[in-house]
């Protein structure tokens, strides 16, 4: 009752959310839709959008999980208690790892997409 900690599968979700938010553009209107594939997202993709610890290239069930949840749907439980515990810009790489276009300047929650810095 006292606890103010919040549960790491919560945690774990709303990352996992706030990863396909940014990576998924799709015109899917159905918020119900987006819930029921939350689950998948986070069991496939959140040790790769962790805060700490390298970039690590996404799994195939990864990438299958982040294509299928809506940018918009997700966008909307980016809080910066999410953006506290998650990387957002490992959310960015594992979108584009993922083959997903994540443009400059997309926004979610506070964080917006960095231009992409082309190496030479």
């Amino acid at each position: 009752m006292g606890n103010t900690k919040t549960p790491i599968c919560v945690v774990i979700a709303t990352l996992l959310i706030v990863g396909t938010l940014i990576l998924n553009d799709q015109k899917v209107s159905a918020s119900g839709l987006c819930a029921t594939r939350i689950p998948s997202l986070i069991t496939h993709s959140a040790k790769f959008v962790k805060k700490h610890g390298p970039k690590i290239p996404p799994s195939g069930d990864c990438c299958v999980a982040v294509k299928a949840v809506n940018r918009s749907c997700v966008c909307k439980y980016v809080t910066p208690k999410v953006e506290s515990i998650i990387s957002m810009d490992k959310v960015v790489y594992v979108a584009r790892t993922c083959g997903l276009k994540v443009d400059s300047g997309t926004k979610c929650g506070s964080y917006t997409v960095p231009p992409v810095v082309k190496s030479s």
